[in-house]
C-alpha cells in the first residue's frame, strides 16, 4: 500500500514541475512584453518554458514566441494545438475552443544576450542617478 502512495505523490510531484513554467498568455490582461519578460525569467530558471493560449491570444502567444526566436533568445522545441470544450457562460452549452501550446528551449547564446541585457540596464540606471 505504501508504494502506491509513493507513486502517486510521485505522479504529482511531476505534474507540479511541468505546470511551473508554463505561462497562460491572455490578449487583454497584461501587455504583450510583460509576457516577453517573464519568458525570459522562466527560462533563465526551468532552461525552457510553455506559453500556452486559447482563442483569440494564440496570435499573441506566437508573436511572443517570434520576438523571442528572432533576438536569439529562444529555439522552438515543440508546438502543439487541439481544440478544448469550454461552458459558455451565457448559455451552459459547451462551446470548441482553439488551444496552442508553444515549448520554447534556451538558445546557444541566451545566457550572453542576458548578461548583455543586463550591463545595458545598469549603464542606464548608473546614468539616471548621475
Amino acid at each position: 500500500m505504501e508504494e502506491i502512495t509513493d507513486g502517486v505523490n510521485n505522479m504529482n510531484l511531476a505534474v507540479d514541475s511541468q505546470k511551473k513554467n508554463r505561462i497562460q498568455v491572455s490578449n487583454t490582461k497584461k501587455p504583450l512584453f510583460f509576457y516577453v519578460n517573464l519568458a525570459k525569467r522562466y527560462m533563465q530558471e526551468h532552461n525552457d518554458v510553455e506559453l500556452s493560449a486559447l482563442g483569440m491570444a494564440i496570435a499573441t502567444v506566437v508573436t511572443i514566441a517570434e520576438i523571442l526566436k528572432n533576438n536569439g533568445f529562444a529555439v522552438e522545441k515543440k508546438i502543439m494545438t487541439s481544440t478544448v470544450d469550454i461552458k459558455d457562460g451565457s448559455r451552459g452549452r459547451p462551446v470548441q475552443k482553439p488551444k496552442i501550446e508553444i515549448t520554447l528551449g534556451k538558445s546557444d547564446k541566451f545566457d550572453e544576450l542576458m548578461a548583455a541585457a543586463n550591463e545595458e540596464k545598469e549603464a542606464a540606471e548608473a546614468q539616471v542617478q548621475s
